[in-house]
């Protein structure tokens, strides 16, 4: 019997969501805190196999599993994320400047969609109180920073390049990877740079006057439509400094949802994430990959449940895997029951390591 599904989530979900995640990274945070209260969740949750192990971006990865942005956005389970199977962890996004949150619900709970309508709009504590926190921990897994612009629709033009820039420069000495997100479905100009690859080529243009020294990947919308995909990939083309694309974000497609009325949770703002994301994340996944003849390296997010939609992702172009919704429906034996998943599909599918399957 799965114990999280059958009577733990049963119980949580009877607690408001916003109230259950901010309860969740505390007391994360607390497990992480001292190899005490670590070891005993590495006994139960960690599973490694030399068969999942890969290297991208230069870096070794235990396993392609990851956890996305958007869940820990303030560095507070930095600790704790290894204990629980995870290869790689993604913190943020964090913007230059703090941002309290857009008007709750944050997050909306569609059970019968395992899915949520997410709508924190870059809630984050700034870069210099994130800074200072991910100084303080020690790190045993690879660490991808999200950064975005702060949701301020006084900051516009140059200086949302400079907003970018100011987060790029402060972090970039602490991360493995920068994600610079340009697609955030819940700002008012959060998919602007995403949408405009003039803008887009002005931040990288910026970006690229740093001396850049770690892997920079961008998280995509999974809407953008084929010619505008084409636009942003010419545009990304010019600067060697990217390395590879997250896809993909959330999106505001509501007619994604099967078994939910739409205008029933028209009242909600935010974009859908879980289940309802699997096919559209896959499919521009498959056409990006296509599209830049495996040049660039994709990590793959939306609708990441159980090994079967991992191996997916990967099948179709990803070298790595991330998700957050699934791990909220899952519980925190998911990734390892992903990984040990992935380990049985490989060896049927005649593979050897995970790289060979991308």
């Amino acid at each position: 019997m799965n114990l999280y599904k059958k009577i733990i989530r049963p119980i949580f979900f009877q607690i408001n969501p916003d109230v259950l995640h901010e309860g969740i990274i505390k007391f994360g945070n607390i497990l992480g805190k001292t190899s005490i209260t670590r070891k005993p969740l590495e006994l139960i949750y960690n599973y490694e196999n030399p068969v999942l192990e890969t290297e991208v971006f230069g870096i070794k990865f235990k396993n392609p599993i990851g956890l996305a942005g958007g869940f820990d956005k303030n560095a507070n389970l930095i600790q704790t994320l290894p204990s629980l199977g995870f290869g790689f962890n993604e913190i943020g996004s964090v913007t230059a400047r703090p941002y309290r949150g857009n008007p709750r619900p944050w997050n909306v709970r569609l059970k019968q969609e395992q899915s949520l309508i997410i709508n924190y709009g870059l809630k984050n504590q700034g870069v210099d109180i994130i800074k200072k926190r991910i100084k303080t921990q020690k790190r045993s897994i690879p660490l991808i920073i999200n950064i975005a612009k702060t949701n301020d629709a006084r900051i516009k033009g140059d200086a949302s390049i400079e907003d970018y820039n100011k987060s790029f420069v402060k972090l970039q000495p602490l991360a493995d990877v920068i994600n610079i997100n340009i697609s955030c479905p819940n700002t008012g100009d959060g998919q602007l740079l995403c949408e405009s690859p003039f803008l887009l080529n002005k931040l990288l243009k910026k970006i690229s006057q740093n001396k850049v020294k770690k892997p920079i990947v961008l998280k995509l919308k999974p809407d953008l439509s084929e010619k505008l995909l084409k636009e942003v990939i010419e545009t990304v083309k010019k600067y060697p400094i990217v390395k590879g694309f997250i896809i993909s974000n959330l999106t505001r497609n509501r007619n994604l949802l099967k078994k939910t009325d739409p205008k029933s949770v028209a009242q909600y703002n935010g974009g859908v994430s879980g289940k309802p994301m699997r096919e559209l994340s896959n499919k521009m996944i498959k056409t990006i990959y296509k599209m830049t003849r495996g040049k660039y390296r994709i990590i793959g997010l939306g609708g990441v449940f159980e090994a079967r939609d991992a191996y997916e992702k990967i099948c179709l172009g990803a070298s790595l895997v991330e998700l957050a919704t699934g791990l909220i429906y899952g519980g925190p034996g998911t990734i390892k029951s992903i990984n040990k998943g992935l380990v049985v599909l490989l060896k049927k599918d005649g593979f050897t390591n995970i790289s060979q399957a991308v």
